[in-house]
């Protein structure tokens, strides 16, 4: 197998197009068409990762953060983002990153801490506009059982809880084909009428090109019409954090100790108590202080995440209990998610979890003596 191919596993998931404008996802470092036996999985990239990518012969690192945010200008010794990719350079080892276009995937990093946390009803907390298009194609009567299967089989007609979702109509269309056609239907430079249906149904934009490559294979037409459209529709299979409930409520003190020694972190930062039993929760893994108003508009009595703000937790209005549990520690389980995408598909490939801590943050506690 090679790089393109697994990495291609993970982007069946999370496609690339999931991504935020300033991430810099998929593959970093490397040649897409090496082959790879062993990959590294990590949260973040480091020197010691990479040594012990060599160690262990991983042709392959697959972090969470990708190592090169920005454009590099040079590589010299002078950071440790420029170290590391020298490192891999010169090892041949091949370096990629699954970051927000995992983050916003209904099946990426927030459904893996619902999971963790055991929440029920999970649903994206705040769906992505804008992503959504509806396609629209004519097909002669006889065939459109054939191209709306396609369609379907390709991932299109999706609306929400349904699937092969379409809305179809019959009418005549016209053509006249010229003289180096070669009619499925008429004749040469003669003006034909034929009966044929309009096939309307829906798509997330990241499968276009699947779509339409699956459509125009089934269409007997040799030049197959059809329309594009964008559409302002929420699409509630890919957008940011996750919402869900337990089975049982808990109290505030409860829900905490429940995340710290799930989570395995010391300590926790969170506004001041509601006095409210929690029981549904929102989730964003990483920075999601952004996501306070829409997890306070979903009425969530709590939400967890990281890299909160001193002024962020004043939002909160006595409301909701806003919990930072940390970056890593709301992220660490990515490796996890990867390897189990990876596994489902290639269950005998070798996919190792690397046993460096990257978390960069540390916690002091004053010394009893």
């Amino acid at each position: 197998m090679n790089i393109n191919e697994l990495l291609n596993i993970i982007l069946d998931v999370a496609p690339l197009s999931l991504q935020e404008s300033y991430d810099n996802c998929g593959l970093i470092v490397g040649d897409p068409q090496s082959e790879v036996r062993k990959v590294l999985l990590c949260i973040d990239i480091t020197e010691a990762v990479v040594n012990e990518a060599v160690e262990k012969k991983c042709e392959l690192i697959i972090s969470h953060h990708p190592i090169i945010f920005k454009g590099l200008k040079r590589l010299t010794p002078a950071s440790y983002v420029e170290r590391v990719i020298l490192h891999a350079i010169r090892n041949n080892i091949a370096i990629a990153a699954m970051h927000t276009n995992l983050d916003n995937s209904i099946q990426g990093v927030n459904k893996k801490i619902a999971d963790i946390l055991g929440l029920n009803q999970q649903k994206i907390l705040q769906p992505t506009q804008g992503i959504l298009k509806k396609l629209v194609t004519f097909c002669p009567e006889s065939h459109v059982e054939n191209v709306r299967n396609a369609i379907f089989e390709a991932g299109a007609g999706q609306i929400g809880k349904y699937d092969c979702c379409s809305f179809n109509t019959n009418g005549t269309g016209t053509f006249r084909a010229g003289a180096e056609a070669n009619p499925f239907v008429g004749e040469i430079g003669k003006m034909q009428h034929e009966g044929e249906t309009r096939i309307e149904t829906i798509l997330p934009a990241y499968l276009t090109r699947k779509v339409i490559h699956a459509m125009i294979e089934a269409h007997p037409y040799e030049e197959v019409a059809y329309d594009l459209y964008p559409l302002e529709n929420t699409f509630d299979s890919v957008g940011a954090g996750m919402l869900g409930s337990f089975e049982k409520a808990m109290s505030e003190t409860k829900f905490l100790d429940f995340v710290m020694e799930l989570f395995g972190t010391p300590v926790l930062r969170h506004s001041p108590f509601t006095g409210k039993l929690v029981q549904k929760i929102a989730v964003c893994g990483g920075s999601g202080a952004f996501l306070l108003p829409a997890a306070m508009k979903a009425n969530a009595d709590v939400f967890l995440t990281a890299d909160a703000k001193y002024h962020d937790f004043f939002e909160t209005e006595n409301s909701i209990l806003f919990v930072d549990a940390g970056h890593y520690e709301t992220e660490q389980f990515t490796k996890e998610l990867i390897a189990d995408i990876l596994r489902k598909k290639i269950p005998n490939f070798a996919v190792l979890f690397s046993e460096v801590n990257t978390n960069a943050v540390g916690y002091y506690f004053k010394s009893k003596s």
